[in-house]
């Protein structure tokens, strides 16, 4: 028996050992060595252009700037049902950027999501779309970002809850979870398909909001573009689930995602304003790659759905049975004298009969929107909307919701509407609370 038990003893040590080899080799990654920062005149001047353009449809400033900081400074806090994690600085500061990173450095955190000390990047940062970036676009990126103001500046440390805090898990996860080389290739269907889909595959990394993630926050590959979650907003589905009143075609989605708003789909709010402000600066064949794209996505309309813009607004004018008068009056003292001025858009309200926000099965945007608006697009003639907040309480924002949904798109009142205002009103407060915040003191260099 003594002996037995050595020998089952002996081998559970070396599976063991074995197992933690194994993992080691699978999460341990050399660190490359450090250089100095190279001078911003190395770099030619038309690949720091082309950089440019790719950060701006990658989104890259929305996530490395924080509100009164340094332009990709880092420091905006990511929440994840793990904790929350902080954007790094990505400016060629040396001692807290990417100063001191060679290309080959940078070309491997984009590829493996692996940063220059060999340490595993937490997927918040979505090296699984950036992998599919081509050697030419990273060397136009890092260009870019070795050509910005360096701003020294740390992030705070990540907020994450035991284990999720280890890094080299994430080994695991990348081997769960992280594959390359998932960009769709179709020559039949044109070069402009063939671009728009290598855009939202990769540095668009549009599924990282419109794909619902599982259990251990991996996008449900079964589900892609089926509506994901981001900040308190749905982000609603791109492919034939799409709830939207009106089928997306490539010219509506090329008018979104250009100007901000389109007639028949209504105003880009929450995240995707600022997705729709970094491609104003994009050229206009990629946007358009990007809408054909995505308009293929979409797919045939569902059987319940999908009507032409003059049918649902030919059936907007009669009020559900269901429809709730103190509902009525609320809509008819906030927001009739826009939304039925028939003042085409961007000067009058949208139909409410087009609007995805109202047909939704998540009530989360329409809550958000009433609640803060929409601001003016600097330099556009784009739809404005004065946010309510501060005049109507949760229950009377229910209640006006509620009457939307009957009266707009007939259908029945929302299960969770309380608990979604509730948790608008929250994220509204958290939104003011940060705008309002200075700017970090150890930031130092100019935005």
């Amino acid at each position: 028996m003594a002996r037995r038990l050595r020998i089952i003893t002996g081998i559970a040590a070396v599976v063991l050992v074995a197992g933690a080899a194994a993992g080691f080799g699978v999460a341990w990654r050399p660190s490359i060595a450090a250089i100095a920062p190279p001078r911003p005149d190395t770099f030619n001047p038309d690949l720091v252009k082309r950089g440019r353009d790719l950060a701006a449809i990658g989104n890259c400033n929305t996530c490395h700037t924080v509100r009164g900081g340094g332009n990709y400074a880092g420091g905006l806090p990511v929440p994840t049902p793990f904790g929350t994690v902080f954007s790094s600085n990505i400016t060629p500061d040396a001692a807290t950027g990417i100063g001191g990173w060679p290309e080959a450095a940078f070309v491997r955190a984009m590829r493996s999501g692996i940063s220059r000390d060999g340490r595993h990047l937490y997927p918040t940062f979505p090296y699984d779309h950036f992998t599919n970036v081509s050697d030419a676009d990273d060397r136009a990126l890092y260009a870019f970002l070795m050509t910005r103001q360096p701003v020294s500046t740390s992030p705070p440390a990540n907020q994450l809850s035991f284990p999720f805090n280890y890094r080299p898990l994430i080994a695991g996860w990348k081997l769960l979870y992280f594959h390359g080389g998932d960009v769709p290739s179709n020559e039949a269907k044109g070069a402009e398909w063939n671009r728009g889909a290598y855009l939202v595959e990769g540095l668009a990394h549009c599924g990282a909001c419109h794909t619902p993630r599982n259990a251990l926050g991996a996008e449900r590959v079964n589900a892609q573009f089926a509506g994901g979650e981001v900040d308190n907003w749905h982000a609603y589905a791109l492919n034939d689930t799409s709830h939207a009143p009106v089928r997306w075609t490539a010219d509506a989605l090329y008018a979104y995602l250009r100007h901000g708003w389109q007639a028949d789909h209504g105003t880009a709010r929450g995240p995707m304003a600022e997705v729709v402000s970094n491609l104003a600066s994009v050229p206009d064949s990629d946007v358009r790659a990007i809408a054909a794209y995505m308009a293929d996505i979409s797919g045939a309309p569902a059987p319940d759905g999908k009507r032409p813009a003059d049918a649902v607004a030919q059936s907007s004018p009669a009020v559900a049975a269901q429809a709730d008068p103190a509902g009525a009056a609320i809509y008819a003292a906030a927001c009739v004298s826009c939304h039925e001025s028939n003042r085409p858009l961007p000067y009058g309200g949208v139909d409410l009969a087009l609007s995805t926000a109202v047909t939704s099965p998540d009530p989360r945007n329409l809550a958000n929107i009433v609640l803060v608006g929409v601001g003016a697009v600097e330099g556009e003639r784009s739809p404005i909307m004065p946010g309510f907040a501060a005049s109507i309480d949760d229950a009377q924002m229910a209640t006006l919701l509620n009457y939307l949904r009957a009266k707009f798109g007939k259908r029945p009142a929302w299960d969770n509407l309380d608990k979604a205002v509730r948790d608008a009103r929250a994220a509204q407060a958290v939104s003011v609370a940060a705008r309002d915040a200075p700017a970090e003191s150890s930031q130092r260099g100019k935005p």
